[in-house]
């Protein structure tokens, strides 16, 4: 069959799929964008059926590109959006809500209710995560709650749960398959991750009834079947893994001490901590990054939530670009004796502050401050939010004697311009590597080698390659001046600031 292996990456705002042939090479690809909903200020949702329909639309694309049949194709991998939350009733498929995506803060309250009883060191010890509404675990108690009906409807095993890889799932095998994978059980609050099991007493607290939760697998393992007159064909689904633990894997991230950081909608750094459950003291998250032939890997993550979303807010909101490439040329032209900061809290602050009260910000606007000024602090924002997250991984980390080697990919790292501030800001080398579609990569690997039609966790190590290695050039005085303005920015834009 030629080791074709189709991977399918939904997105934030768009699905895509992606067909590699046998030596990991893209062969074909299709993807489809879909509708942004925002009921009020902080809230964000999408449409269940659009984000089903721009799926199948992207995988017949993308076997059409690649002029192939669905019966050419040995295995699907899925690689999915994380924390975003579908409910949907079990007889019919039908969702009962608009999906909740992992940038809505309405629950932000309700952490806070959760706080002051004194229950985060419990969801802490027991999830490795923070009680924050990024999370899946509010989001569902909060439509359980808001749904006329749904508590009791899920009680009685009328209703599904699921992350939108157990959606996916759900919809391609025809409703026979209602499972996930460890990595995005990790997500959810409700997962324990030392004994890798649904927790009963964090179900209680959330008051979320077990019947309405999937089956957690390993990332490769045997997800289901797609259903024939989907595609043409039946297509085994043999891999599946949050987007950021995806993209770990794609990056070949497979020995402790290795990092990537994904810049996408948001940027998300992952640090792989073997075997060790390390516990983060400067408020970083201790998560699974892969789970395989039963046995846990972990990771320390810091998630931030606005990266290429503050470019798409200078196309969409400001217009002062007409396409998201077009940034880095700009920032490029901006003055350089302005130090313009954009603090990007369209949705709160995640790591390190953990803020979901605060908001964006622009400091150290002069007449003179243009286009070319945004673009650039758009930029450099998710440079210093990078360094934020690194300088606390060390501090986690050098406890344990290894220093980390840092791989990037996501939409931003083909900018150059973006790439050299970030390894600038970090005064550190930043690697980018040939294959830029890492996440749709590692899920696609998941997938092949489980089909037995792609290398092992060895060879496929030894298939990643440098494209570009980005050295610092800018000198210790202006980094010192730039990161110290960045961190005033900061603190004047925390709500409690």
């Amino acid at each position: 069959m030629g080791g074709y292996v189709l991977a399918i990456d939904q997105g934030t705002t768009s699905s895509r799929a992606i067909v590699f042939d046998g030596k990991q090479k893209v062969v074909g690809s299709g993807q489809k964008e879909f509708t942004q909903h925002f009921p009020q200020s902080g809230w964000v949702e999408h449409d269940p059926e659009e984000i089903w329909d721009s799926v199948v639309w992207s995988v017949k694309a993308a076997l059409k590109k690649a002029g192939l049949a669905a019966s050419d194709i040995s295995a699907i991998g899925i690689t999915n959006q994380r924390e975003t939350v579908v409910v949907w009733e079990r007889e019919s498929g039908r969702p009962i809500h608009n999906a909740i995506v992992w940038q809505d803060r309405r629950t932000a309250s309700y952490c806070e209710k959760l706080k002051k009883q004194d229950l985060e060191k419990t969801f802490t010890r027991k999830t490795g995560l923070l009680l924050d509404p990024y999370f899946s675990g509010t989001k569902l108690s909060w439509m359980l709650s808001n749904v006329k009906g749904a508590r009791a409807r899920a009680a009685h095993g009328h209703l599904c749960f699921g992350t939108i890889d157990t959606f996916l799932i759900w919809r391609l095998t025809g409703g026979k398959s209602h499972v996930t994978d460890a990595t995005n059980a990790s997500r959810t609050l409700m997962y324990n991750i030392a004994s890798n099991a649904w927790d009963d007493e964090l179900l209680d607290i959330l008051r979320v009834p077990k019947a309405m939760l999937p089956d957690v697998l390993d990332c490769a393992a045997d997800f289901g079947v797609t259903e024939k007159g989907l595609f043409g064909a039946e297509i085994p689904i043999l891999g599946v893994a949050g987007d950021q633990q995806a993209a770990t894997i794609g990056q070949a991230c497979f020995e402790p001490g290795m990092m990537k950081s994904t810049y996408g909608t948001g940027c998300f750094a992952l640090l792989n901590t073997g075997t060790d459950m390390v516990r983060s003291k400067n408020r970083l998250l201790t998560t699974i990054a892969y789970r395989l032939d039963g046995e846990t890997t972990y990771a320390l993550e810091g998630s931030i939530f606005i990266a290429g979303a503050a470019v798409q807010w200078l196309r969409d909101g400001l217009k002062v670009i007409k396409a998201a490439p077009d940034t880095g040329d700009l920032a490029a032209k901006a003055d350089p004796t302005q130090n313009v900061y954009l603090v990007p809290a369209f949705t709160g602050l995640g790591a390190p502050h953990w803020d979901p009260d605060a908001r964006a910000a622009i400091y150290g606007m002069t007449r003179n401050t243009g286009p070319a000024e945004f673009a650039r602090a758009a930029l450099e924002a998710v440079c210093y939010q990078t360094r934020d997250l690194l300088d606390a991984m060390h501090k986690d980390w050098k406890a344990n004697g290894k220093e980390t080697v840092l791989r990037v990919d996501g939409g931003m790292v083909a900018s150059d311009w973006t790439m050299q501030r970030l390894s600038d800001i970090l005064d550190a080398p930043v690697d980018r590597p040939t294959i830029l579609e890492t996440t749709a990569l590692g899920a696609a690997w998941l997938a092949g080698q489980r089909a037995g039609v792609w290398p092992d966790r060895k060879g496929f190590a030894k298939s990643w390659a440098r494209d570009t290695r980005f050295e610092p050039k800018m000198d210790e005085k202006t980094r010192a001046v730039k990161i110290k303005g960045w961190k005033d920015a900061v603190r004047r834009t925390l709500s409690a600031g």
